[in-house]
């Protein structure tokens, strides 16, 4: 069973994304919320497999890293207006696994979708195969790089910071992956936050 939340604040837009999805195959249930979530987040029902989350300024990110923060098993897909490539960049820095722009086609939205419930099934795969473990230990360069992925920055940019190279950020991070079990960056922020190993 595979459910979707639809979060958008403008009705009409809110209304016929959520129809659309209900036509996708694969999608056993499509909902709607709004203020980006925050009700939904904390709602008993669980969360959702896929969030199609409106985006309309890089203040978007926000809820981007909400989500990540508190359902960190859930794949966020950014909705943004056509054009809008900075808003578009904050949200997948941010933790989105993939952006569609507003009134997408069927074919695209259906796309995008298996895509997200794919990298929703490997965060949950994840999870349980490493519920049972304890919070791993990781380095002082690995906790740094886990940081500054925290705060949205390129392997590029972490390296500057940390005068490393872009190669030695990346080996840093494929061993924090693999210590936290993270399917991908954003997972790996996720466990982070709420293992308590990135604030």
């Amino acid at each position: 069973m595979s459910s979707v939340l639809v979060c958008d604040d403008v009705l009409p837009a809110r209304e016929a994304l959520r129809r659309q999805v209900g036509s996708v195959p694969g999608v056993s249930r499509a909902a709607v919320a709004t203020g980006g979530g925050a009700m939904a987040r904390t709602a008993p029902t669980g969360p959702p497999d896929v969030v199609l989350l409106a985006c309309s300024d890089v203040r978007a990110a926000e809820h981007v890293r909400s989500w990540m923060q508190a359902r960190p098993t859930t794949a966020v897909v950014a909705v943004v207006a056509p054009g809008d490539g900075d808003v578009a960049g904050a949200a997948m820095a941010a933790g989105a696994c993939a952006v569609v722009v507003r009134e997408p086609s069927t074919p695209e939205l259906t796309a995008v979708l298996h895509h997200a419930l794919a990298v929703s099934d490997a965060r949950r795969a994840a999870v349980a195969a490493h519920a049972s473990e304890d919070v791993p230990v990781l380095t002082e360069r690995e906790h740094q790089v886990l940081a500054g992925m925290s705060r949205g920055r390129s392997n590029g940019e972490i390296g500057k910071e940390l005068f490393l190279s872009e190669d030695t950020v990346k080996t840093h991070a494929r061993r924090l992956f693999r210590k936290l079990g993270a399917a991908d960056r954003a997972h790996a922020v996720a466990i982070g936050f709420r293992a308590g190993l990135v604030r």
